[in-house]
């Protein structure tokens, strides 16, 4: 049975250890071969073998550890989503007040004389219904024997609640061993407030992280004009089906993809491929689903619908990048699996340290600043610094045309130093076209002449040159002439009778072959700047004394894409050495790489050796870029550090390749780098700032500062400085949606 990979939301989750615990747990299920959970989009993605996992084996290996996984929802959903989220988020809401007023009436009570009878009976919801969710996350984790945050914040606030709980009921035992029945519910119930409302920014900036997805989405258009037995009906875009005739008028968004069958416009593909500038469609031209019809009406087929689009792909594509794991998060992950043991430790120890060696009321000191230890522990922040920022810089990279397949290759991209750039359909178009048309004889035959033979004799071959022949002698409007015995002579050219007369056009060994004498400067010059040059010219007539004639010269070439040379000029700034791979002889390939400025060329290399020289770049210790999009292309962008695949290309390639790139834009891939180099400054900043927060605000916790200057780290502070950890790392991600690329 083939493998299979799904992604589904869980419920849930808050830290990073909760994203360790789940994956340990769907890791364990036989059948599954690799299982990755996303925090920041609260999503996991496992691959497995359906004949061994069933949808209720995951949800099992998900409920079993305290979360719930959602396996039935399906991706249409999405306004049902949505509409649940705004209901949790006002439910938290909600919670997040009573806790916080019932809270803030037991802090002020308490310095007004409020009864701890009134203030246990204020506390009570507050630990039992607004902190529930906290215990029903720990105790299935206890049960597995495995620890995350709501375990930390359970546990704290239960001992602060349990001894202020203590001291109400029985005042006296407390009092009999010199100590003031003073309860701590303010402890408890702020802590919960403040963490929840921590949880409440945190989820509304999660939300803000999310929003290329809801963007590509909301780009659909809703209805399509069908054409059914001579009318036109409104349907809604769910109902298109393949082979079905759709109108599209000025002004309307494209419901699918198609194939225009009558009419033309212009179109606006910014939306999808991030250019600029409207392309001009007529009969025949594909077109994209949700781009933007500016002028004329057309009528086109539907070719791909529902899931099969370019836009359906482009937000399944964006959706598993984002739900990938980056390797640096791996080892966030990793930390925070063990961080959380090693803090319940550390509270032990705290206590047991206070306890004995503190001052009067050492059980107080002991038990406040056990609490503040568990409560500024939680790795929030540490589970939310990568996937946050992999998030906003996948959808930025959306936005501009620049599809980021895994979390691993926008990772590795920042490191690239040496890129290859295949010539054909990558650095060039990939189709050849008239370059050059030279009249040898202008007096007796001008261009369009040159032109009109030309075309004519290539009309009837089927010659990989003769399309753009024939295009630009349409183009030009020639008249095509009655063509006789046509001939196409493999390796030489063609021929055939016009007007009477034997006209041949073809290549050096053509012309000598008719004995017909050529201008060899002319036709070097041509090749040296890369081009296919095919000879025109009429043989001498056996009867007639008369030399035969040279009549033009007509250039062919695979021309550069405009953005190319900007392209490489940028790499080039970014210290990044350019390279171009080809199977052309080495003097067409130099005189191509001269135009866009590369130095060094691979020329006359196999489709099948690609691969081999990316490896040997490879041994050499540079982190290897390859830019293709040919079926040929697959195994070097397989084997590259990141392969970059052109969205114009195969399938085959834009499989292979980590990054897509839709617009035809080569600066593209710089900004893949760029973004790339951005996204992972905002990574490293927010690990820097989610562990140094940790590592100075643990023994400040501890009490470390208490011998030296009397000073002590509240449990409600601690709480706050917590919950505003993890909303600077959101914050901070968020930032990158402003950084230009």
């Amino acid at each position: 049975m083939t493998e299979i990979k799904k992604t589904f939301p869980i419920k849930g989750m808050h830290c990073a250890s909760c994203v360790r615990v789940i994956e340990k747990s769907l890791s364990k299920l036989p059948g599954v071969s690799n299982a990755a959970v996303n925090l920041a989009l609260e999503k996991g993605s496992v691959s497995y073998d359906p004949s061994q996992v069933t949808d209720q084996d995951l949800a099992s290996a998900v409920a079993s550890v305290g979360y719930k996984a959602e396996l039935e929802q399906k991706a249409e959903d999405e306004d049902k989503q949505k509409a649940e989220k705004q209901k949790e988020l006002h439910a938290l809401r909600n919670k997040v007040i009573i806790s916080l007023i019932l809270g803030g009436i037991i802090v002020i009570g308490g310095f007004l004389g409020l009864s701890s009878w009134i203030q246990l009976i204020l506390a009570i919801p507050v630990q039992f219904w607004v902190g529930l969710e906290f215990y029903r996350a720990t105790l299935p984790a206890l049960r597995n024997r495995t620890a995350n945050m709501d375990t930390l914040v359970a546990l704290g606030t239960t001992v602060a609640f349990s001894y202020s709980a203590f001291v109400t009921v029985f005042p006296q035992v407390v009092e009999k061993i010199g100590v003031e029945p003073m309860p701590y519910f303010d402890v408890s119930t702020i802590i919960i407030g403040l963490i929840l409302l921590g949880r409440f920014f945190e989820a509304r900036a999660k939300a803000g992280t999310s929003e290329a997805i809801r963007r590509l989405i909301g780009l659909q258009a809703k209805t399509a004009r069908v054409l059914k037995d001579g009318k036109e009906i409104d349907i809604p875009i769910s109902e298109v089906a393949v082979g079905m005739r759709i109108r599209v008028r000025p002004g309307e968004k494209i419901p699918v993809d198609g194939v225009i069958e009558k009419g033309e416009s212009s179109i606006d593909e910014s939306m999808v491929t991030g250019e600029s500038i409207p392309v001009d469609k007529t009969k025949g031209d594909n077109i994209i689903g949700a781009t933007f019809n500016r002028s004329g009406t057309f009528v086109f087929k539907a070719a791909k619908v529902g899931k099969d689009t370019m836009l359906s792909q482009i937000i399944k594509l964006v959706e598993e990048a984002q739900a990938s794991k980056a390797p640096i998060q791996r080892l966030a992950d990793l930390i925070s699996s063990y961080f959380v043991p090693v803090v319940i430790m550390l509270a032990i120890l705290t206590f047991v340290v206070w306890y004995v060696f503190g001052p009067t009321p050492a059980f107080l000191f002991a038990m406040l600043n056990m609490v503040a230890v568990l409560i500024i522990a939680c790795p929030c922040a540490m589970g939310l610094a990568t996937p946050t920022a992999i998030m906003v810089g996948t959808g930025l990279g959306a936005e501009h045309g620049i599809l980021i397949k895994d979390a691993a290759s926008l990772e590795t991209a920042h490191k690239i130093n040496t890129i290859i750039f295949d010539k054909t359909g990558t650095l060039t178009h990939g189709k050849p076209v008239v370059t050059d048309v030279i009249p040898l004889q202008p007096t007796t035959y001008n261009l369009k002449t040159v032109l009109a033979l030309a075309g004519s004799l290539e009309k009837g071959s089927e010659h990989s040159l003769a399309e753009a022949i024939v295009k630009k002698a349409e183009e030009e409007k020639v008249k095509f002439l009655q063509v006789g015995k046509f001939k196409a002579i493999a390796g030489y050219g063609v021929e055939g009778l016009i007007d009477g007369k034997k006209v041949v056009l073809g290549n050096r060994k053509l012309m000598q072959r008719e004995k017909i004498k050529i201008n060899e400067e002319v036709i070097s010059k041509l090749e040296e700047e890369g081009k296919t040059v095919m000879m025109l010219g009429v043989p001498r007539h056996p009867e007639r004394s008369e030399g035969s004639d040279f009549i033009g010269l007509i250039a062919v070439a695979d021309t550069i894409k405009d953005s190319a040379k900007e392209a490489v000029k940028s790499l080039q700034r970014m210290g990044i050495e350019v390279l171009m791979i080809t199977g052309d002889n080495q003097k067409t390939a130099s005189a191509i790489a001269r135009q866009v400025g590369i130095k060094k060329v691979l020329a006359e290399i196999l489709p099948d050796e690609k691969e081999r020289e990316v490896r040997k770049l490879q041994d050499e210790g540079k982190k290897v870029a390859f830019a293709g999009d040919g079926i040929n292309d697959a195994p070097a962008l397989a084997q590259a550090d990141v392969g970059i695949a052109m969205g114009t290309g195969t399938d085959v390639a834009i499989e292979a390749g980590g990054i897509t790139l839709i617009s035809k834009d080569l600066r593209s891939v710089a900004q893949a780098i760029n973004l790339s180099k951005k996204t992972m400054r905002t990574i490293k900043l927010n690990l820097f700032w989610a562990f140094g927060y940790n590592v100075i605000l643990i023994p400040v916790a501890m009490g470390i500062l208490y011998p030296f200057f009397q000073i002590l780290l509240n449990p409600i502070f601690a709480s706050a400085a917590m919950a505003l950890s993890s909303i600077s790392v959101v914050g901070n991600s968020l930032l990158l949606k402003r950084m230009k690329i």
